[in-house]
């Protein structure tokens, strides 16, 4: 007998603008085996109640503006967080913040990008004592510089920041949203950022912070 987890990774292809989930769905996958079952779909009513329940993570990888959670999902999503299930965000996941409930549950507003580029990643101090970072080292890799505004009701440890244009940025935080737990990743603009080892080993650790 198992006692694998399950895990909704949740994403799009018809409605995508620039980040299918067809693309990269093996490799987060494949990150996760051995570790949890993961359940991959653009159907939303996997966010409802009756469904979402029976998984341990939700990991969003959602791409679409203009096609907003119903507002039935949003509370579901809101109270499985809350009554302790974990979400992981990655890259343009955070879209689901088009309904605007569920920017506070991210943590952050995403505010846009300049263009692609190459990009070091490093641990701030506060950051680098959590434990979703143990063993993690600073890395490199091309993305685009996803910008932020944070919301400020939100207690939140930024696990990792980017050097970009003489600044430095978040690129990853962490917080606890009720009795539940949520990540967000910066990092996963197609199937090469999946590719990092470094990058696999923190969406890893992201994932198991998230649903215990």
């Amino acid at each position: 007998m198992t006692n694998q987890r399950n895990a909704l990774l949740i994403g799009d292809d018809t409605n995508a603008s620039y980040h299918p989930l067809e693309a990269v769905k093996q490799e987060i996958i494949d990150v996760f085996q051995g570790h949890l079952n993961i359940h991959s779909t653009e159907d939303r009513t996997q966010l409802e109640p009756e469904q979402l329940s029976s998984y341990d993570l939700c990991i969003s990888y959602t791409d679409s503006w203009r096609v907003q959670v119903t507002p039935a999902q949003t509370a579901s999503l809101l109270a499985y967080v809350s009554g302790g299930g974990g979400l992981l965000i990655i890259h343009n996941g955070i879209s689901l913040q088009a309904r605007y409930e569920l920017t506070q549950l991210a943590g952050a507003k995403f505010t846009g990008h300049p263009p692609y580029a190459p990009l070091e990643f490093t641990l701030p101090p506060g950051g680098a004592d959590h434990e979703i970072m143990q063993g993690i080292q600073a890395f490199a890799m091309d993305e685009e510089p996803y910008r932020f505004d944070f919301d400020p009701f939100t207690e939140k440890t930024v696990l990792l920041e980017y050097t970009h244009e003489g600044a430095s940025w978040p690129a990853a935080w962490a917080h606890q949203y009720g009795l539940g737990r949520v990540v967000y990743l910066m990092p996963g603009h197609h199937v090469h950022s999946f590719l990092h080892p470094e990058y696999r080993k923190l969406i890893l650790q992201s994932g198991q912070w998230a649903w215990r």
